[in-house]
Parts: structure tokens; C-alpha cells; sequence
């Protein structure tokens, strides 16, 4: 099975020092992607798109894997203009499916994936996911303010010249009250999707998160 190539270019030297080359590089890799057909085949990205991203994730981080801190400064390059450590990790936790504390490369490429080119469906699901900070399958409405707080500060004050206080939690309070169908103080997937695909505004106030992906 074909693995996805290193990201270092190979020069022309002779053929035993590529030999020992990819031996230091077997050594420094800890975890490998897995085989390109079966990466190609789960998600929305060509066989060359997939060596391009695979060389930049691998240049960022040679052990194959991504852990929090890394991602969380690897990201507030992105955003210099504000504090984007919270968000950061609520994005972390999002794309970290297993909840192993790390990262690997087919998770960034099933998020990624599903961000750039999923259905309406397949990004309203990971957007429940993300709102969903404890996992448990019901997005509150303190969960959804953190979420909103750590976007604003991500995006920084200069973004919000007139910006109040009270901002995020006026924006989470509108979108309580049109997608918490029934008022049990908790919006469930299917109230979620339902209220996002029905209201042109929620639709377009969750573009903000795919925005700063």
C-alpha cells in the first residue's frame, strides 16, 4: 500500500545517502498517514491535492501528529490581531475525533474535507460538534457563549470599533431563541439543523465560523 511521500525534496545524490535519508526520516516520523487510496476514497480531496497538504502538515510537524499547543500556535499566526488560544482549542477538540489529545493527519484531512467541500448537511453537523463542547450530544447556551466570546477575541477589538460587552452573549440569545424549539434550555442536533437550513440570518451568522477556519 502506497504511503503518502515525505515532504522533503530528494536531490540527486547518490543512492546511499537517500537510503539513509529515509532511514532518519522512518526514525523521526512517529505516526504515518495511511494509504493514500483509502484517504483519497474518505474525503473530497484528489491524490495530489493530498501530497501537497500531507508535505505542509509534515513540514509544521515531522512527527505526523499535532498536539494542542502546537495547533493553538500554528493557528494565532492567523489571527495577530486578537487572542485566538480559546477558540483554538474548542477548533482542536473539534478536528481531535478520537479525543486523544492529538491531532494526525487524517484528522485534519476529514475535517478539512468536510469544511471545504462537504454538503450543507455534512458542515452543520461538524458545527453542532464544535458547539458542542462537552460531547454529550446537546449544545447549551453557556456552551454556544463560550464559543461566540472566543471568536470575537480571536477576531480582535480593532474588528469591533463599536463593539459592546455584552455582544456575544445578545448574538447567543437570538440564537437561542429561534433554534431551542420546544424551551428546554438545550438545542439538540435536529433542532440545530432544522433552524439553520429554515433561517437565511442563522445561516448566514454561521458562515462566521467557517470563515476563520
Amino acid at each position: 500500500m502506497k504511503l503518502l511521500p515525505c515532504s522533503a525534496a530528494k536531490t540527486s545524490s547518490p543512492a546511499i545517502q537517500n537510503s539513509v535519508e529515509d532511514e532518519l526520516e522512518m526514525a523521526t516520523v512517529r505516526h504515518r498517514p495511511e494509504a493514500l487510496e483509502l484517504l483519497e476514497a474518505q474525503s473530497k480531496f484528489t491524490k495530489k491535492e493530498l501530497q501537497i497538504l500531507y508535505r505542509g502538515f509534515k513540514n509544521e510537524c515531522p512527527s505526523g501528529v499535532v498536539n494542542e499547543e502546537t495547533f493553538k500556535e500554528i493557528y494565532s499566526q492567523f489571527f495577530p490581531q486578537g487572542d485566538s488560544t480559546t477558540y483554538a482549542h474548542f477548533l482542536f477538540n473539534a478536528f481531535d475525533t478520537d479525543h486523544n489529545g492529538a491531532v494526525s493527519f487524517e484528522d485534519f484531512i476529514n475535517g478539512l474535507s468536510i469544511l471545504l467541500r462537504g454538503t450543507v448537511q455534512e458542515k452543520l453537523n461538524w458545527a453542532f460538534n464544535l458547539y458542542d463542547i462537552n460531547k454529550d450530544g446537546y449544545i447549551t447556551k453557556e456552551e454556544m457563549l463560550d464559543i461566540m466570546k472566543a471568536i470575537y477575541d480571536m477576531m480582535g477589538k480593532c474588528t469591533y470599533p463599536v463593539l459592546k460587552e455584552d455582544a456575544p452573549r445578545q448574538h447567543v440569545e437570538t440564537f437561542f431563541q429561534k433554534m431551542d424549539k420546544n424551551k428546554d434550555g438545550v438545542v439538540t442536533i435536529d433542532e440545530f439543523i432544522e433552524s439553520c437550513q429554515k433561517d437565511e440570518n442563522i445561516m448566514r451568522s454561521m458562515q462566521l465560523f467557517e470563515n476563520v477556519i
